[in-house]
C-alpha cells in the first residue's frame, strides 16, 4: 500500500490516478487545506490529517499497512513563501521531518518526494541537469532543497530508498474534474484575463532569448504523475540507501510569447494582443530541463506536448467555471 500525502490536491490526485491505473493500492493522507474530497476516487481511503501530526501519520500508516509514501503535500507559492518563510519551512521542512521520523519508527522505507526546479534558482545554462548548482531564490525553493538533503541523509543513515523528483512547469489535466483550481501559473493566468475581457500580460520582452520573453520547460501533469509511478516501481525493487534525484521535464523550451499565442489560438482568441509590462523580479531568462537522467534511470520520458497541456487545461478551466 502506498500513502499519497496531498493526494486530494491537483498534482496529488493525478498521482493517485496513475498509481491505481498502474496496479498499485493507494490511500490518501491530506489536510484538505487546498485539496478536495471530490478529487479522491471512490474506493480509495482518505485520512484527513496534517503531516505535522506524527501520531495521526503513524495511525494511518499502521491502519492501512503502508509500505511506501509518495510525499506531494506541501506549500508551493513562491511569492507567499517570501512573505511567510517560517510557515513554509514549518510545512515543507518540519512536515517532511515528521513524516521521515514516523516512517523510520514504523519501518516504512520507500519515499517518492515532490521537489521542484525552484531549487536551481536562475541557472545560466542551456539545459539544467541534476548536477547544475542549486542556488534557490525563495524560501519555497530553499525548503525543497533542504528536504532533499534531509532525505539523502536519512537514506544514508537508515537505509531509506528514496527518489526526489524536481518538477519543472506543470500544466494541463487528465480529465476536467482534476484541473488546477489555482491561478498561479501562466496558462490559468491567461485564461483568467481572457474571461475578464482583458489582454494577457507578458512580464518583460527584453530578455536574452530569441523573442525576448522568458523560456520555460512545460510538462503535462499526467507526465508528472507517470514519473511518480515509475519512481515508485523502481523503489519497490531498489537496494537499501538508494537516493535518486531526477528532473521531470521535456527537455524543450517554450517562450512566454509562444505560449500566449498558442493559448489564444486554442481558446479562439487569436484577435487578442498581449500587453507587455515590466519584468517581474526574480524571473530567470531560461530554465529548461535536461531529461536524460530520468530516461536512463527509470526508462521514463514525457508523452504530451504543449498543445495537449493547453487544451486539457482549457477544458478544465471551463468545467471549473461553468
Amino acid at each position: 500500500m502506498w500513502m499519497i500525502t496531498g493526494g486530494a490536491g491537483f498534482i496529488g490526485a493525478h498521482v493517485v490516478r496513475a498509481m491505481t491505473e498502474g496496479g498499485r493500492k493507494v490511500m490518501v493522507y491530506d489536510d484538505l487545506s487546498t485539496g478536495s474530497r471530490d478529487r479522491v476516487p471512490a474506493g480509495v481511503p482518505l485520512v484527513v490529517g496534517s503531516v505535522l501530526d506524527g501520531p495521526a501519520l503513524e495511525s494511518a500508516i499502521r491502519e492501512h499497512g503502508v509500505t511506501g509514501v509518495v510525499h506531494v503535500a506541501g506549500k508551493k507559492q513562491v511569492g507567499e513563501s517570501v512573505e511567510r518563510p517560517l510557515y513554509y519551512y514549518r510545512e515543507n521542512v518540519t512536515g517532511l521531518q515528521t513524516l521521515l521520523e514516523t516512517m523510520t519508527a514504523t519501518g516504512v522505507d520507500r519515499l517518492v518526494f515532490s521537489s521542484s526546479a525552484a531549487v536551481y534558482g536562475m541557472p545560466d545554462v542551456d539545459l539544467v541537469s541534476e548536477e547544475t548548482e542549486c542556488l534557490p531564490m525563495s524560501p519555497y525553493g530553499e525548503s525543497k532543497l533542504v528536504g532533499e538533503w534531509l532525505i539523502n541523509a536519512a537514506a544514508r543513515a537508515h537505509g531509506l530508498r528514496a527518489a526526489s523528483l524536481r518538477y519543472f512547469n506543470v500544466a494541463g489535466a487528465a480529465v476536467p474534474e482534476l484541473a488546477d483550481s489555482g491561478v498561479f501559473n501562466l496558462i490559468p493566468m491567461v485564461f483568467e484575463r481572457l474571461e475578464a475581457g482583458e489582454a494577457p500580460r507578458i512580464f518583460g520582452d527584453d530578455y536574452p532569448t530569441p523573442d525576448g520573453t522568458c523560456v520555460r520547460d512545460y510538462i503535462h501533469v499526467q507526465d508528472i504523475a507517470s514519473a511518480h509511478l515509475a519512481a515508485a516501481v523502481r523503489l519497490e525493487a531498489a537496494p537499501e540507501g538508494t537516493a535518486l534525484t531526477l528532473n521531470i521535464g521535456r527537455g524543450e523550451g517554450s517562450s512566454v510569447r509562444e505560449m500566449v499565442d498558442r493559448i489564444l489560438k486554442v481558446t479562439g482568441h487569436e484577435q487578442v494582443r498581449a500587453d507587455v509590462t515590466e519584468r517581474r523580479a526574480g524571473d530567470p531568462a531560461r530554465v529548461v530541463a535536461s531529461a536524460d537522467r530520468i530516461q536512463r534511470e527509470l526508462g521514463w520520458s514525457a508523452r504530451y506536448g504543449v498543445d495537449e497541456m493547453i487544451e486539457s487545461a482549457w477544458q478544465g478551466w471551463r468545467h471549473l467555471h461553468s
